[in-house]
This record gives structure tokens, sequence and C-alpha cells, in this order.
């Protein structure tokens, strides 16, 4: 008697080439594509600019970053390493709808996605070894945006000084969450 299909799998399209989770195969990996995102959030491949929006918009819609930190670009089939040098997009505009505790600071970033600062997209600001402030909000999936220059200014300027348990904090608000923009400082006024 011949042996049934779930005995004796052979290679090729057998369970064991799926994963476990998912019943589904993983993609290939096709290691590091040659493709890099520099920190003013233009899209190289080997070297060259990519100038056509669509296309970079496009390989946006599949960038992921990994816990280990590293961006990929993943389709069902494949995924390929990208380079980021900094974070993946920048905040290059912010609307404000609203005002006070209740306001909504909704950014746009360098490939037209839209984002609203609060619970599940968070500002924050660190500080970068100039000693400059270096904001970002999470645009999505652990991906990032870091705000330009002139929208960190639209930021300071809607700043207000919140006392947050024993200490005054300077920061704005977004969809009833305060998001702390730096110390209080006399020079600020």
């Amino acid at each position: 008697m011949g042996a049934k299909l779930t005995q004796n799998a052979g290679s090729g399209n057998s369970s064991a080439a799926m994963t476990a989770s998912t019943g589904k195969r993983p993609p290939i990996d096709r290691g590091d594509l040659g493709m890099r995102i520099a920190r003013d959030g233009t899209w190289f491949y080997r070297g060259s600019p990519i100038g056509r929006l669509p296309l970079v918009k496009l390989f946006a819609s599949v960038l992921r970053r990994e816990a280990d930190g590293l961006y990929w670009l993943v389709t069902p089939a494949e995924r390929g390493r990208v380079e980021v040098e900094d974070v993946p997009f920048v905040a290059v505009a912010v609307a404000v709808e609203g005002e006070g505790r209740d306001q909504r600071l909704i950014f746009r970033t360098n490939l037209d996605e839209f984002v609203t600062a609060g619970p599940d997209n968070p500002l924050r600001v660190e500080t970068a070894a100039s000693g400059e402030p270096a904001p970002y909000i999470l645009v999505r999936d652990g991906l990032e945006a870091r705000l330009a220059r002139s929208v960190f200014y639209e930021l300071v300027e809607l700043g207000t000084e919140e006392p947050i348990g024993e200490t005054t904090q300077f920061g704005v608000w977004s969809s009833g969450v305060f998001f702390q923009l730096g110390e209080p400082e006399s020079d600020w006024e």
C-alpha cells in the first residue's frame, strides 16, 4: 500500500518549509538591498536618489522595523534590509485643530502620511550630542518621523507650562495627552 501524504514528506513543497505559526512560507531573505534612507528623508538605491515619489511611497508601505532595530522591506514573498540613517520619515508640517487640552496636532510626513499625536502616536524629544532637541513622532508600527526644525519651532510656540507632579514641565497637548518638549527656561519668553 502506498504512503499517506502525511508520511515521509520529502523536500520541496513540504510543510517543513512552512512556518508553524502561520502555515505560510516565510519570505525569502534577500539581505542588504542597497537602499538607504538619509536623515533628510531622501530614499537612495545604490547611491542614487529615488526621484519617483509614488515608488518611494510603495516602498514605505512595506517598510518594517524589527525588534533588533533593523529596517526591512517586507512582502509576502521577499524581504530585504534597508539602511536608515536616523528614522525613515520627516514630519514637514503640523496643523492644529481645537485648543488647550482638547487640541489635536496633526503632522504630515515627507511622504504625505498624516498622523495625529496622541496615546497611539506619541511625541518624544531626545537631546542630540550637540545639545539640541531631537523631536520624533511615532507614525506606525515602530516607524518614526523626525520633526523638521520649523515644525518643532511651531510646537514650541504652541507650548505651555504644566504642573506635573512636583515640577513644572514645558510641552504641548494633543488628543488629551501632554507631551513634554523640554525644561521651561526663563529665556524662552
